[in-house]
């Protein structure tokens, strides 16, 4: 019961974040279906400095530089959405379908290359961080605790407090319900846009390089992030897209990822003789089930997906 526990935290923190990061963008008017490609790229960009950083490196150091590096890259990978969307008012359902593909193909060739360089024989786009990876757990009386559960904690109080209790949040909030609105007021709508697009993408980043790291020490990039990027927006929607909802939701997707991993230790589970990929599917199905009888209930912001003119009223 202690593994099944420590496997639904860490894939319920995983998430968390991408909801989270999904909840920032669409409450600022931009659908941000890109989340599993900036997944990618923010676990390249942590993977990238484990592989890297000297062996010596401090814990702390360590979890820092990963942290910021997954952010930084998520951020960046962001900006594609963000652009196309705000500025050439491009269809972003269209744009966030592109960028999952370009996500997990820009990551396998950049990867394959990389080892290519170092090993002409290694055409693998894996990337192992074996040693680098116990920065992040320390053992609890058995349980794994890991570091990336304490920040998924904290970003959930960052969200709430951002969007509910600071002029930031009310105002991001509004240009995604009603963006001529906030427009009339003075307030800069594809600017706050912005701000909504790149904290998705740094929160989706932080996502991605939790989810490789569950468990694993090794990643193979052209496996993707295996949908967790669309499980993160079924647990956005299931949690109205607000945020200690989404925490409550993914801590239940999270339980049911999590049996996937360990149903074999649980003796009543073990004993049904169900195949190990139908716990692979539980959480995609649940997704299904879920949204298919809260989906009509759901109250998306308004303005969401909606491209702004300023000229439009």
């Amino acid at each position: 019961m202690i593994l099944l526990l420590q496997y639904t935290l860490i894939f319920a923190s995983v998430l968390l974040l991408v909801a989270l990061g999904g909840c920032f963008s669409e409450h600022s008017g931009v659908i941000n279906i890109g989340l599993e490609g900036i997944m990618v790229m923010g676990a390249l960009g942590g993977a990238l400095v484990m592989k890297f950083m000297p062996g010596d490196t401090s814990a702390f150091m360590m979890i820092i530089t990963v942290v910021l590096a997954a952010m930084l890259l998520g951020a960046l990978y962001s900006l594609f959405l963000a652009v196309a969307s705000i500025n050439f008012k491009a269809d972003q359902t269209l744009v966030g379908s592109a960028m999952n593909l370009l996500g997990v193909a820009g990551a396998t060739v950049f990867v394959k290359a990389m080892n290519t360089a170092e090993n002409v024989d290694n055409v693998s786009s894996t990337i192992q961080y074996i040693n680098a990876k116990k920065a992040f757990l320390v053992n609890i009386g058995g349980f794994e605790f890991n570091w990336f559960m304490l920040l998924a904690v904290l970003a959930l109080i960052f969200a709430y407090i951002t969007l509910y209790k600071t002029r930031f949040g009310l105002r991001l909030m509004a240009c995604g319900e009603h963006p001529q609105a906030a427009d009339s007021v003075g307030i800069s709508v594809a600017k706050m846009r912005y701000a909504g697009v790149l904290i998705s993408g740094a929160l989706g980043g932080l996502g991605g390089i939790v989810y490789i790291t569950a468990g694993v020490s090794e990643w193979k990039f052209e496996n993707g992030v295996a949908g967790f990027g669309f499980l993160g927006l079924a647990v956005m929607i299931f949690g109205q897209w607000k945020p200690i909802r989404i925490a409550l939701a993914a801590l239940l997707f999270g339980l049911f990822r999590a049996l996937s991993n360990v149903y074999s230790g649980i003796d009543f589970l073990n004993a049904m003789n169900i195949p190990s990929a139908v716990y692979n599917m539980l959480p995609y199905i649940i997704s299904l089930i879920v949204l298919a009888f809260t989906s009509k209930k759901s109250r998306a912001p308004k303005a969401e997906g909606i491209p702004y003119d300023k000229g439009m009223r």
